[in-house]
Protein backbone atom coordinates (compact mmCIF):
# COMPACT_ATOMS: atom_id res chain seq x y z
CA UNK A 1 0.00 0.00 0.00
CA UNK A 2 2.65 2.39 1.01
CA UNK A 3 4.36 1.70 -2.24
CA UNK A 4 1.25 2.54 -4.53
CA UNK A 5 1.32 5.24 -2.26
CA UNK A 6 4.80 6.28 -2.88
CA UNK A 7 4.52 5.83 -6.48
CA UNK A 8 1.44 7.89 -6.96
CA UNK A 9 3.48 10.94 -5.37
CA UNK A 10 6.59 10.82 -7.52
CA UNK A 11 4.36 10.09 -10.88
CA UNK A 12 2.24 13.79 -9.62
CA UNK A 13 5.78 15.83 -8.85
CA UNK A 14 8.05 14.46 -11.98
CA UNK A 15 5.47 12.41 -14.16
CA UNK A 16 5.76 15.26 -16.89
CA UNK A 17 9.58 15.24 -16.72
CA UNK A 18 9.12 10.98 -17.60
CA UNK A 19 6.21 11.58 -20.77
CA UNK A 20 9.37 14.35 -21.67
CA UNK A 21 12.28 11.67 -21.69
CA UNK A 22 9.95 8.73 -22.90
CA UNK A 23 9.22 11.01 -26.46
CA UNK A 24 12.94 11.87 -26.77
CA UNK A 25 13.76 7.99 -26.99
CA UNK A 26 10.60 6.41 -28.97
CA UNK A 27 11.67 10.13 -31.18
CA UNK A 28 15.31 8.96 -31.68
CA UNK A 29 14.39 5.31 -32.06
CA UNK A 30 11.48 6.68 -34.96
CA UNK A 31 14.35 8.88 -36.91
CA UNK A 32 17.96 9.14 -36.96
CA UNK A 33 17.93 13.09 -37.32
CA UNK A 34 16.04 13.35 -34.28
CA UNK A 35 19.08 13.85 -31.65
CA UNK A 36 21.10 15.52 -34.31
CA UNK A 37 22.62 18.77 -33.62
CA UNK A 38 20.92 21.06 -36.23
CA UNK A 39 17.44 19.04 -35.11
CA UNK A 40 18.03 20.00 -31.65
CA UNK A 41 18.90 24.06 -32.28
CA UNK A 42 15.42 23.59 -34.24
CA UNK A 43 13.85 22.52 -31.54
CA UNK A 44 14.49 24.84 -28.96
CA UNK A 45 14.37 27.76 -31.11
CA UNK A 46 10.87 26.87 -31.85
CA UNK A 47 10.12 25.47 -28.23
CA UNK A 48 11.39 29.55 -27.19
CA UNK A 49 8.92 31.27 -29.62
CA UNK A 50 6.04 29.24 -28.30
CA UNK A 51 7.29 28.70 -24.99
CA UNK A 52 7.48 32.62 -24.22
CA UNK A 53 3.96 33.30 -24.58
CA UNK A 54 3.41 30.22 -22.61
CA UNK A 55 5.05 31.36 -19.81
CA UNK A 56 2.19 34.06 -19.91
CA UNK A 57 -0.51 31.92 -20.58
CA UNK A 58 0.20 29.69 -17.60
CA UNK A 59 0.28 33.18 -15.48
CA UNK A 60 -3.19 34.42 -16.34
CA UNK A 61 -4.37 30.57 -16.26
CA UNK A 62 -3.22 30.34 -12.71
CA UNK A 63 -5.03 33.81 -12.20
CA UNK A 64 -8.13 31.91 -13.14
CA UNK A 65 -8.65 33.40 -16.33
CA UNK A 66 -7.49 32.52 -20.40
CA UNK A 67 -6.45 34.78 -22.89
CA UNK A 68 -7.22 34.35 -26.83
CA UNK A 69 -5.57 37.47 -27.85
CA UNK A 70 -2.10 36.16 -27.66
CA UNK A 71 -2.53 35.35 -31.42
CA UNK A 72 -3.47 39.07 -32.71
CA UNK A 73 -0.93 40.78 -30.35
CA UNK A 74 2.00 38.40 -31.97
CA UNK A 75 0.20 39.97 -35.66
CA UNK A 76 0.27 43.33 -34.76
CA UNK A 77 3.13 43.66 -32.23
CA UNK A 78 5.27 41.69 -34.80
CA UNK A 79 4.09 44.04 -37.81
CA UNK A 80 4.54 47.66 -35.95
CA UNK A 81 7.92 46.10 -35.15
CA UNK A 82 9.00 45.45 -38.77
CA UNK A 83 7.48 48.83 -40.64
CA UNK A 84 8.83 50.64 -37.57
CA UNK A 85 12.45 49.30 -38.43
CA UNK A 86 13.70 52.96 -40.12
CA UNK A 87 12.98 54.17 -37.21
CA UNK A 88 15.86 52.16 -34.88
CA UNK A 89 15.83 49.18 -33.61
CA UNK A 90 14.70 50.19 -30.29
CA UNK A 91 11.97 51.96 -31.48
CA UNK A 92 10.77 49.29 -32.97
CA UNK A 93 11.27 47.19 -30.02
CA UNK A 94 9.29 49.30 -27.41
CA UNK A 95 6.38 50.09 -29.96
CA UNK A 96 5.93 46.39 -30.10
CA UNK A 97 6.07 46.21 -26.29
CA UNK A 98 3.69 48.50 -26.06
CA UNK A 99 0.77 47.36 -28.10
CA UNK A 100 1.25 43.99 -25.77
CA UNK A 101 1.21 45.90 -22.69
CA UNK A 102 -1.97 47.84 -23.38
CA UNK A 103 -4.19 45.10 -25.07
CA UNK A 104 -3.34 42.92 -21.77
CA UNK A 105 -4.15 46.23 -19.94
CA UNK A 106 -7.80 46.36 -21.26
CA UNK A 107 -8.23 42.90 -21.30
CA UNK A 108 -7.43 42.72 -17.84
CA UNK A 109 -9.20 45.98 -16.24
CA UNK A 110 -12.54 44.46 -18.20
CA UNK A 111 -12.18 41.35 -17.08
CA UNK A 112 -11.90 42.17 -13.61
CA UNK A 113 -15.12 44.30 -13.97
CA UNK A 114 -17.13 41.26 -14.89
CA UNK A 115 -16.37 40.57 -18.48
CA UNK A 116 -15.85 36.64 -19.26
CA UNK A 117 -11.72 35.97 -19.82
CA UNK A 118 -12.93 33.87 -23.15
CA UNK A 119 -15.38 36.50 -24.73
CA UNK A 120 -12.64 39.86 -24.22
CA UNK A 121 -9.59 38.39 -25.08
CA UNK A 122 -11.35 36.82 -28.12
CA UNK A 123 -12.67 40.31 -29.03
CA UNK A 124 -9.44 41.89 -28.26
CA UNK A 125 -7.64 39.21 -30.80
CA UNK A 126 -10.26 40.17 -33.53
CA UNK A 127 -9.48 43.68 -32.99
CA UNK A 128 -5.84 43.87 -32.73
CA UNK A 129 -5.83 40.97 -35.43
CA UNK A 130 -7.52 43.64 -37.87
CA UNK A 131 -5.35 46.17 -36.81
CA UNK A 132 -2.35 44.14 -37.99
CA UNK A 133 -4.06 43.59 -41.70
CA UNK A 134 -5.04 47.71 -41.44
CA UNK A 135 -1.21 48.22 -41.41
CA UNK A 136 -0.02 46.60 -44.14
CA UNK A 137 -3.12 46.63 -46.04
CA UNK A 138 -3.15 42.88 -45.65
CA UNK A 139 0.25 42.52 -47.59
CA UNK A 140 3.66 40.89 -45.77
CA UNK A 141 6.10 43.25 -45.10
CA UNK A 142 9.91 42.35 -44.85
CA UNK A 143 13.48 44.10 -44.37
CA UNK A 144 15.00 44.53 -40.81
CA UNK A 145 18.28 46.02 -39.87
CA UNK A 146 21.24 43.34 -38.38
CA UNK A 147 20.41 44.51 -35.01
CA UNK A 148 16.71 43.40 -34.98
CA UNK A 149 17.72 40.16 -37.19
CA UNK A 150 19.93 39.25 -34.18
CA UNK A 151 17.91 38.49 -31.65
CA UNK A 152 15.83 35.74 -33.80
CA UNK A 153 18.59 34.71 -35.84
CA UNK A 154 21.62 35.21 -33.67
CA UNK A 155 24.08 33.27 -31.67
CA UNK A 156 25.07 34.13 -27.88
CA UNK A 157 27.66 31.55 -28.60
CA UNK A 158 28.38 29.90 -31.63
CA UNK A 159 30.75 27.25 -33.26
CA UNK A 160 31.04 25.81 -36.84
CA UNK A 161 30.14 21.68 -37.07
CA UNK A 162 31.09 20.41 -40.86
CA UNK A 163 31.06 23.64 -42.53
CA UNK A 164 27.95 24.86 -40.41
CA UNK A 165 26.99 27.36 -37.65
CA UNK A 166 25.57 26.05 -34.63
CA UNK A 167 26.01 27.42 -31.24
CA UNK A 168 23.31 28.68 -28.43
CA UNK A 169 20.21 30.87 -30.21
CA UNK A 170 19.85 34.41 -28.34
CA UNK A 171 15.71 33.53 -28.38
CA UNK A 172 16.47 30.69 -26.16
CA UNK A 173 18.59 32.98 -23.79
CA UNK A 174 15.63 35.43 -23.92
CA UNK A 175 13.45 32.40 -23.27
CA UNK A 176 15.68 31.46 -20.33
CA UNK A 177 15.60 34.98 -18.79
CA UNK A 178 11.79 35.38 -18.69
CA UNK A 179 11.63 31.84 -17.47
CA UNK A 180 13.66 33.15 -14.81
CA UNK A 181 11.65 36.20 -14.33
CA UNK A 182 8.29 34.52 -14.00
CA UNK A 183 9.42 31.85 -11.64
CA UNK A 184 10.54 34.94 -8.96
CA UNK A 185 7.60 36.87 -9.46
CA UNK A 186 5.20 34.02 -9.01
CA UNK A 187 7.23 32.14 -5.99
CA UNK A 188 9.14 35.14 -4.22
CA UNK A 189 7.13 37.80 -4.65
CA UNK A 190 4.07 39.10 -3.07
CA UNK A 191 2.39 39.76 -6.66
CA UNK A 192 2.98 36.16 -6.87
CA UNK A 193 1.23 35.41 -3.99
CA UNK A 194 -1.71 37.52 -5.52
CA UNK A 195 -2.39 35.97 -8.57
CA UNK A 196 -2.48 32.08 -7.06
CA UNK A 197 -4.99 33.65 -4.50
CA UNK A 198 -7.39 35.50 -6.59
CA UNK A 199 -7.40 32.66 -9.11
CA UNK A 200 -7.95 30.25 -6.35
CA UNK A 201 -10.42 31.64 -4.79
CA UNK A 202 -11.40 35.48 -6.16
CA UNK A 203 -14.06 36.20 -3.00
CA UNK A 204 -11.40 35.33 -0.19
CA UNK A 205 -8.79 37.02 -2.14
CA UNK A 206 -10.75 40.26 -1.91
CA UNK A 207 -11.87 40.01 1.27
CA UNK A 208 -8.66 39.90 2.84
CA UNK A 209 -7.61 43.16 0.82
CA UNK A 210 -6.23 42.16 -2.81
CA UNK A 211 -6.75 44.16 -5.40
CA UNK A 212 -8.61 42.77 -8.24
CA UNK A 213 -8.51 44.96 -10.98
CA UNK A 214 -4.82 45.45 -10.58
CA UNK A 215 -3.94 41.86 -10.04
CA UNK A 216 -5.57 41.31 -13.18
CA UNK A 217 -4.27 43.97 -15.04
CA UNK A 218 -1.08 43.31 -14.41
CA UNK A 219 -1.91 39.66 -15.24
CA UNK A 220 -2.84 40.37 -19.06
CA UNK A 221 -0.29 43.00 -19.34
CA UNK A 222 2.47 40.41 -18.36
CA UNK A 223 0.67 37.92 -20.98
CA UNK A 224 0.59 40.68 -23.84
CA UNK A 225 3.95 41.71 -23.21
CA UNK A 226 5.21 38.64 -23.61
CA UNK A 227 3.18 37.78 -26.59
CA UNK A 228 4.98 40.43 -28.06
CA UNK A 229 8.33 39.36 -27.16
CA UNK A 230 7.51 36.25 -28.91
CA UNK A 231 6.60 38.50 -32.13
CA UNK A 232 9.61 40.44 -32.25
CA UNK A 233 11.86 37.02 -32.05
CA UNK A 234 9.44 35.85 -34.79
CA UNK A 235 9.98 38.34 -37.24
CA UNK A 236 13.82 38.86 -36.27
CA UNK A 237 14.19 35.12 -37.38
CA UNK A 238 12.19 35.55 -40.71
CA UNK A 239 13.35 38.73 -41.21
CA UNK A 240 9.38 39.67 -42.11
CA UNK A 241 5.86 39.68 -40.89
CA UNK A 242 2.25 38.78 -42.18
CA UNK A 243 -0.62 39.87 -40.50
CA UNK A 244 -1.52 36.09 -40.09
CA UNK A 245 1.29 35.85 -37.87
CA UNK A 246 0.56 33.21 -34.94
CA UNK A 247 -3.16 32.41 -35.68
CA UNK A 248 -2.10 29.01 -33.79
CA UNK A 249 0.03 30.39 -31.06
CA UNK A 250 -3.10 30.52 -28.37
CA UNK A 251 -3.71 26.45 -28.74
CA UNK A 252 0.26 25.65 -28.44
CA UNK A 253 0.24 28.16 -25.40
CA UNK A 254 -2.73 26.62 -23.80
CA UNK A 255 -1.48 22.85 -25.03
CA UNK A 256 1.57 23.47 -22.75
CA UNK A 257 0.01 25.13 -20.19
CA UNK A 258 -2.35 22.03 -19.28
CA UNK A 259 0.47 19.34 -20.19
CA UNK A 260 2.25 20.86 -17.64
CA UNK A 261 -0.05 20.66 -14.93
CA UNK A 262 -1.72 24.24 -14.72
CA UNK A 263 -5.16 23.71 -13.49
CA UNK A 264 -8.03 25.37 -15.78
CA UNK A 265 -10.27 26.21 -12.76
CA UNK A 266 -7.22 28.62 -11.11
CA UNK A 267 -4.97 28.42 -8.45
CA UNK A 268 -2.69 25.88 -9.17
CA UNK A 269 0.43 26.00 -12.02
CA UNK A 270 4.20 25.97 -12.24
CA UNK A 271 5.81 27.99 -14.70
CA UNK A 272 8.77 25.28 -15.22
CA UNK A 273 6.66 22.18 -15.66
CA UNK A 274 5.03 24.64 -18.10
CA UNK A 275 8.28 24.36 -19.98
CA UNK A 276 8.41 20.85 -20.11
CA UNK A 277 4.76 20.66 -21.70
CA UNK A 278 6.27 23.09 -24.29
CA UNK A 279 8.74 20.92 -25.11
CA UNK A 280 6.64 18.04 -25.44
CA UNK A 281 4.38 20.03 -28.01
CA UNK A 282 7.60 21.28 -29.91
CA UNK A 283 9.39 17.77 -29.76
CA UNK A 284 5.88 16.15 -30.95
CA UNK A 285 5.37 18.59 -33.87
CA UNK A 286 9.08 17.90 -34.68
CA UNK A 287 8.93 14.15 -34.82
CA UNK A 288 5.20 14.12 -36.87
CA UNK A 289 7.23 16.84 -39.55
CA UNK A 290 10.30 13.88 -39.89
CA UNK A 291 8.19 11.26 -40.21
CA UNK A 292 5.84 13.39 -43.02
CA UNK A 293 2.68 13.00 -40.89
CA UNK A 294 -0.25 15.07 -42.61
CA UNK A 295 -0.53 18.45 -40.41
CA UNK A 296 -4.20 17.80 -40.32
CA UNK A 297 -3.54 14.81 -38.54
CA UNK A 298 -1.48 16.63 -36.19
CA UNK A 299 -3.83 18.95 -35.35
CA UNK A 300 -6.24 16.16 -34.22
CA UNK A 301 -2.91 14.75 -31.93
CA UNK A 302 -2.27 17.95 -30.68
CA UNK A 303 -6.36 18.36 -29.75
CA UNK A 304 -6.73 14.81 -27.81
CA UNK A 305 -3.57 15.81 -26.03
CA UNK A 306 -5.10 18.95 -24.87
CA UNK A 307 -8.44 16.36 -24.50
CA UNK A 308 -6.96 14.01 -22.11
CA UNK A 309 -4.63 16.35 -20.28
CA UNK A 310 -7.55 18.44 -19.43
CA UNK A 311 -10.28 15.73 -18.57
CA UNK A 312 -7.61 13.93 -16.57
CA UNK A 313 -6.94 17.19 -14.49
CA UNK A 314 -10.89 17.32 -14.02
CA UNK A 315 -11.25 14.37 -12.91
CA UNK A 316 -8.07 14.61 -10.25
CA UNK A 317 -10.02 18.02 -8.87
CA UNK A 318 -13.31 16.10 -8.56
CA UNK A 319 -11.46 13.18 -6.21
CA UNK A 320 -9.92 15.93 -4.63
CA UNK A 321 -13.39 17.27 -3.39
CA UNK A 322 -15.33 14.17 -3.16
Amino acid sequence: MNKAIDLKKILSKIGIELALIALIIVSASMSSRFLTVNNAINILRQVSVTGVIAVGMTIVIINGGIDLSVCGIVGLSGMTAVILQPYGTVTAIAAALLIGIIAGLINGYCISRGLAPFIMTMAMDTIVRGCAYLTSNGMPVSGVNDAYRYLGAGYLVSWEIDGREVGIPVPVVIFIVVIAIAYFLLKHTTFGRHVYAVGGNPEAARLSGISIVRTKMFVFAISGALAAVSAIMLTARMASCDPTLGTSYNVDAISATVIGGTSMAGGEGNVLKTIVGSLIIVIISNILNMMNVSPYIQQVITGSIIFGTVYTDNWRRTRKAA
